[in-house]
């Protein structure tokens, strides 16, 4: 068993860090006070190549691996969670392409996202449809050599800024099997009928976009449904499976933030004319945020080995990691507060902004509770363990 990273991954880990404090932090309380999308940031991203840096060569990425994609996820979210979001979901849904899609649609599709040209998205909740998938309306009517969309998809990332996105709809309303009569459908920005409100006052990632988008009449050529039609759920279940992962690295890098600004915090504040370091509560805070945070790590690392060699037990893990990394984001952000007193109250500090951005880790990507319920699920039914 090797828990160390290799010379390339290392360098990944080093320079992913390098360009979010050069080029992510300065910017930070800008965007999210303005609620403001950083195009400036995900150029840079783009150049550097982490925008879908997950994605094939071939298709103009780096082919990395669900470790390396870990490591970048984890680094960017310890400066910033929202800018962060922004550049590794503007490839949101490309999974879902890459797995199911067609040769056509890769090579028209995937290009945009790694050169840094497109932003695309994956539009699945809606008002009535939060947890409960099998519960949306959209729906997605054959009409000739097209489909005719119509409904509404609401908490949709990249909704306002993106230029294409994958669409689960109804395709077979009358099929009485549950999981069946959905298909994935993709649907560019432009099309006649097709249109984004932004959601604004979110509590935390506020410089990614999100938006409720409207499909009236929406009409696409038949040749935009990705994969099977009806076989939309399962896809929807495999592209969980691996993206819970990634919030779960999300999580754990805003709990490393959360450390790294407690402990720096924690030697420069003096109190009773000594750091605050110096006193026992304070090192019992600092020690268990630090527990807890490597804890989350190796749980969120073996999920995404898990990805690469062991994808039949992945459903589990990567509910199990989401759900302990994420409940862990949010306990130590809490508590990096506590160490800065009155000033993590206020955004003089970064604290306070992760504390806000870290509760996301619970409800996106399938809410804690749900997480529990796939848990539960999978050891009831598998035997996981």
């Amino acid at each position: 068993m090797d828990f160390s990273f290799s010379t390339e991954q290392t360098l990944i880990k080093d320079e992913v860090r390098r360009f979010a404090e050069t080029e992510m932090a300065p910017v930070s309380q800008e965007h999210d006070r303005n609620e403001t999308y950083p195009y400036d940031v995900m150029k840079k991203a783009a150049d550097m190549g982490l925008t879908g840096s997950h994605i094939p060569v071939e298709f103009g990425g780096s082919s990395h691996s669900p470790i390396d994609y870990a490591i970048i996820v984890e680094e960017l979210s310890a400066v910033d969670p929202g800018i962060g979001l922004c550049i590794y979901s503007a490839g949101f849904g490309a999974d879902t392409i890459l797995a199911f899609g067609t040769d056509e649609q890769k090579e028209k599709y995937l290009p945009l996202i790694t050169s840094g040209k497109s932003v695309m998205g994956s539009a699945i909740s809606e008002s009535g449809a939060g947890s409960d998938v099998t519960s949306i309306s959209t729906l997605a009517e054959e009409d000739g050599d097209d489909w005719v969309l119509n409904g509404r998809k609401m908490w949709i990332t990249n909704g306002t800024v993106g230029d294409f996105f994958v669409v689960m709809c109804k395709t077979d309303p009358d099929d009485t099997n549950r999981y069946s009569g959905f298909s994935q459908i993709i649907v560019e920005k432009g099309t006649a009928g097709f249109s984004a409100e932004k959601i604004t006052g979110k509590l935390g990632i506020r410089a990614s976009d999100t938006a409720e988008l409207i499909f009236d009449n929406v009409r696409v050529p038949k040749e935009n449904l990705v994969g099977t039609r009806g076989a939309g759920f399962l896809q929807l279940m495999q592209f969980f499976d691996e993206s819970r992962t990634m919030v779960s690295a999300q999580a754990v890098g805003i709990a490393q933030g959360a450390c790294e600004q407690s402990l720096a915090y924690a030697k420069e504040r003096n109190q009773f004319g000594r750091p605050i370091s110096d006193f026992q509560a304070i090192q019992h805070k600092l020690a268990d945020m630090y527990t807890l945070t490597e804890a989350a790590r190796n749980l969120t690392f073996k999920s995404a080995w898990i990805a690469t060699h062991e994808k039949n037990r992945l459903t589990a893990l990567a509910s199990m990691a989401k759900e302990y990394s994420s409940r862990i984001a949010v306990q130590v952000t809490s508590e990096a507060i506590q160490v800065h007193g009155g000033a993590g109250y206020v955004d003089d500090f970064g604290v306070s902004k992760l504390y806000r951005d870290a509760k996301i880790t619970q409800i996106y990507e399938g809410t804690s509770e749900i997480q529990k319920n796939i848990i539960a699920r999978e050891l009831l039914g598998k035997g996981f363990i």
